[in-house]
């Protein structure tokens, strides 16, 4: 049995999410379109994992999942026969064989994302499905003041809207740093793992930091109070992008 990893983008706009839904629950996702494809090229049904659960219309640059196959395909093979089945809207950059012992989510070691900011009078039609919208010009200098105090290993518990967690809300944020001009302002967050919605509040409260709506040193009061509800609004999903997962 070979065991083969892609390297994955799509548009998240029409999906609800990477992985597919339980028993009885509706929606179509990521994982379940390469499988079908995979499934129709193996003739038997194939499982498909994914590094990162990208929530309901985020999208993906560098999403990275394995399959297991007993296809005698060359890689270069299985990529084109993926590209010529799959929605438009789904690519696959990449497929080359890896050891069995490869698992695309247990062994990934640090996710990358970017949250993107349009600022202006007029929103372009263009950018609609891909960019927040703010029509408040914004502070970069104290979005960058804000962003600083998420970096290093804290109880983010703020970030998640999740009151019955039972996993440690304790995570390492690496990096996170803001871009931009007058135009377009982009936050890219890197972390050792990021539970859903925690980027996109993330992304929320640094937002409202550059809008005047709280000083950046309140950061650091609501990572230590862990209280969602002084957290910034979960932003909407269609401006994030999932860049690049990391391994040893």
């Amino acid at each position: 049995m070979r065991n083969i990893r892609l390297l994955i983008e799509y548009d998240g706009s029409r999906y609800d999410g990477w992985q597919k839904p339980g028993a009885g629950a509706k929606g179509m996702t990521v994982q379940e379109k390469l499988e079908e494809v995979l499934s129709r090229m193996d003739g038997e049904k194939t499982e498909v994992i994914g590094a990162a659960r990208t929530e309901a219309g985020v999208h993906a640059a560098g999403q990275v999942a394995n399959f297991h196959t007993q296809a005698d395909m060359s890689c270069l093979e299985i990529r084109r026969y993926l590209n010529r089945f799959l929605p438009r809207d789904i690519a696959v950059l990449e497929a080359s064989e890896v050891p069995e012992r490869f698992h695309a989510a247990f062994l990934a070691k640090g996710f990358t994302y970017e949250y993107h900011i349009s600022v202006g009078e007029t929103p372009s039609v263009f950018e609609r499905k891909y960019n927040y919208y703010s029509f408040k010009r914004l502070d970069w200098k104290r979005m960058r003041e804000a962003a600083r105090c998420f970096i290093g290993k804290q109880d983010f518990a703020a970030f998640s809207e999740n009151r019955r967690m039972k996993k440690s809300t304790v995570r390492t944020v690496r990096e996170f740093d803001v871009y931009g001009d007058e135009k377009e302002v982009l936050l890219r967050i890197a972390a050792d793992d990021f539970w859903p919605y925690m980027a996109r509040i993330m992304a929320g409260t640094v937002l409202a930091a550059g809008r005047g709506e709280l000083e950046p040193e309140d950061v650091r009061r609501i990572i230590a109070e862990r209280d969602r509800s002084k957290a910034g609004e979960r932003l909407e999903a269609r401006g994030l992008f999932l860049t690049s997962v990391e391994y040893e």
